[in-house]
């Protein structure tokens, strides 16, 4: 018989070897008469993820993906090269004083480039994402090794203090102008002469001679304690002993340079406030040493932009890996892109070697950490407030959901209702929920706050009485059972576990320094406008937002702050997620920015890595509002309205967020509405949702982690 047109015939083996069907047969159909359910009816994983949106299922696979997988890695090639060849450019010229304007520019086309990358790589896979991420963001952060600081002078600072420690002085005890530390001065961070003239040099005003007649033990009883250098025998006290008590003057510094003593050419300085202690935290200044330590004799800056740029690649990584745990881990990581790829890293934590790196790094761990060890995270959050005081700020994202109550024994302290398949577990595996669920049962004790009283009582009971009556089994809820009855005492270990870190790093610098060890912090507030009543709040642009709300904020604006940001943390420990702490710290840090409106875009490093791990992206227009007000506002005359301009523009942003993303979140909390066919009818046709529910409910172990195998639904093999 000769081959049928319209296929193979009828019997006889059909052709490339493929098995021969069964007459009347699906391959698709499943045990049970039934029609195979459609894909929105199986049944997600449990919502217990690190996910941004846990009831919904990841997103299916893009058609630009399947059809032409090499597009998208060859468009995200071609944009982190021109990213990359963009930030050289800038790098390599010096407009910050000369040509404001055009460096706004080149900060302009370098985040438009970020942002068509950051867009790019959601269409790659995980795996190949990842690859991208870390060797983009390290060919990224190496841009800023190509030239010396352009737009700050804070890390002259570090190496002076890290040398200043290396000499065993104490960097609280002396001003950098000090003729006590003249000895440690060098041509490179004291220049004189012609080197002088040029931007970014404070002039070294030497300190007055005293009168020969009197002791300066005399007018400074503390120059009796014994001092580091003091006590090291045999090592001489810089600047002989008449210059131990010696106090730096607080005024500030001449328009013209003075002489040293002894020298005829005028002497100044590559440090800012050379007139004052230093400002920084006691881990900042470790990390100073440490740099010091390691760099080689002779070397400038070059060790502390090396520095920074292993700090915000080594962030990168926790990102990355922290991206693995996480439900959809293509999305957390494209996420971890917009802090790689951030133009504001390799300018502030890579070319200027801003310490605020290694403050986010300890920040993005600690938050990592802190659901599962809470101890740890914080640790690693006190670690950063000791590197650089901001991060304090993120510690409320540590308590979040602290003061939530569940009203249900099963139910999240969210306040959402239970999912069928809490209901199942709650009525026991592998049977339906009844037609009309019963009322639920009054609360246990460590449902919401712990109730002392209570606990007392039951143990008291359960010595004279069996341990069945006195006790009930503990409901496998979506979220750990540490998480929604957590006692009081692990709510509050971070905090605890952060302020011993921040204790225990100042204590040294206690012991051995005679000055204080907060330095210039309170000069520092006054000075930067956000003192009550101070006059820089006006010259600085500080609260700006606030500014166009009522004229003069200088008298009231630091009451109205304080309301909102405490109103804001108050709304974190009691509605945040404490799977998902960066969220409650962005939320907190966020604020703050936009209510104080800082004027140094390197503060808002943190705001980009907290962006990172949560996906808020309409967040990073608070970095961009920081440059607008630092760099671009230096273009035009007058430019106080630029920086202005730049946050009511990233508040609007912030609020549009917030408007689109409320109604998925609140359709994501809904519960789902249990099945209305009966338990006879699930054996039968095996396709209702309760039976598929109840085998995900066999197959979970009640108390285990979230993704692990035991909490993953199994499918069984319909049997032929």
């Amino acid at each position: 018989m000769p081959p049928s047109p319209h296929g193979p015939p009828p019997h006889g083996p059909p052709p490339h070897g493929r098995p021969a069907r069964r007459p009347g047969r699906v391959p698709d159909q499943r045990s049970g008469p039934g029609p195979r359910p459609p894909d929105r009816d199986r049944l997600a994983p449990p919502p217990d993820s690190t996910d941004e949106h846990p009831a919904e299922p990841p997103d299916p696979p893009s058609r630009a993906r399947t059809a032409h997988p090499w597009i998208a890695p060859i468009a995200l090639a071609t944009l982190l090269g021109s990213l990359v060849a963009v930030l050289a450019l800038t790098f390599r010229g010096d407009d910050f004083h000369t040509a404001p304007g055009a460096l706004s520019l080149h900060y302009a086309i370098a985040w438009t480039l970020f942002a068509a990358a950051a867009w790019t790589v959601r269409r790659l896979g995980a795996r190949q994402a990842a690859v991208f991420v870390l060797v983009g963001g390290a060919a990224i952060a190496a841009t800023g090794l190509l030239a010396p600081p352009r737009t700050s002078t804070d890390a002259y600072r570090y190496a002076w203090d890290g040398r200043v420690q290396a000499a065993g002085i104490s960097p609280y005890d002396y001003a950098p102008e000090d003729p006590a530390l003249a000895s440690l001065r060098d041509r490179w961070l004291f220049p004189k002469g012609p080197a002088c003239h040029g931007p970014d040099r404070d002039p070294v005003r030497p300190a007055p001679e005293r009168p020969k007649t009197e002791h300066p033990e005399a007018r400074h009883p503390q120059a009796r304690r014994p001092t580091p250098e003091r006590a090291a025998p045999g090592r001489p006290i810089p600047g002989g002993p008449a210059l131990s008590g010696t106090h730096p003057r607080a005024d500030p510094a001449p328009d013209h340079a003075h002489s040293a003593p002894g020298s005829a050419e005028p002497q100044c300085t590559r440090l800012n406030r050379p007139s004052v202690h230093t400002i920084y935290p006691p881990a900042a200044e470790g990390y100073f040493l440490l740099v010091h330590r390691s760099a080689p004799s002779g070397s400038t800056l070059l060790p502390l932009q090396t520095g920074g740029a292993l700090l915000s690649v080594a962030t990168t990584a926790v990102l990355l890996a922290a991206a693995r745990r996480r439900r959809d881990p293509r999305l957390a990581t494209a996420r971890a892109a917009l802090w790689a790829w951030c133009p504001a890293v390799p300018v502030e934590a890579v070319n200027n070697a801003h310490v605020d790196a290694l403050g986010v790094l300890l920040t993005v761990a600690g938050l990592i950490a802190v659901p599962r060890r809470r101890a740890l995270g914080g640790a690693l959050l006190g670690a950063a407030t000791a590197a650089k005081l901001l991060p304090a700020v993120a510690l409320p994202g540590a308590l979040s959901g602290v003061l939530a109550r569940a009203t249900n024994p099963g139910e999240p302290h969210t306040g959402a209702r239970r999912t069928v398949l809490e209901k199942f577990r709650a009525t026991g595996p592998g049977r339906p929920a009844p037609a009309e669920s019963p009322p639920p049962p009054p609360p246990r004790e460590g449902a919401g706050s712990p109730a002392p009283t209570a606990s007392r009582i039951r143990r008291a009971a359960a010595v004279v009485l069996p341990r069945a009556a006195v006790s009930r089994p503990t409901v496998s809820v979506n979220r750990p059972t540490a998480s929604v009855n957590r006692p009081a005492a692990s709510a509050v270990l971070p905090v605890a576990a952060a302020a011993a870190v921040v204790a225990l790093g100042y204590l040294p610098y206690v012991l051995l320094s005679r000055s204080s060890v907060l330095g210039y912090l309170t000069g520092y507030v006054a000075e930067e406008g956000y003192e009550t009543g101070s006059a820089a709040a006006d010259d600085k642009n500080r609260y700006a937002l606030l500014r166009l709300l009522h004229p003069g904020p200088e008298t009231w604006a630091l009451p109205v702050v304080a309301a909102v940001l405490l109103a804001v943390v108050g709304w974190v420990l009691l509605r945040g997620d404490p799977q998902r702490p960066w969220r409650g710290a962005l939320v907190v840090t966020g604020t703050a920015f936009l209510l104080m409106t800082p004027g140094y875009p390197w503060y808002a490093l943190l705001v980009v890595a907290l962006v990172a791990l949560d996906g808020r992206w309409e967040w990073l227009g608070v970095p961009l509002a920081g440059v607008a007000q630092y760099v671009t506002a230096r273009a035009v005359d007058e430019g106080a309205w630029v920086g202005t301009l730049g946050y009511a523009v990233a508040c609007a942003a912030v609020m549009a967020g917030w408007a689109v993303r409320a109604p998925r979140a609140a359709s994501a909390s809904r519960p789902r509405r249990p099945p209305a066919e009966t338990a006879g009818t699930a054996k039968t046709t095996g396709t209702a949702e309760t039976a598929r529910t109840a085998e995900a409910a066999d197959a979970a172990t009640p108390g285990s982690p979230p993704g692990s195998p035991a909490t993953r639904p199994r499918r069984r093999r319909a049997r032929r």
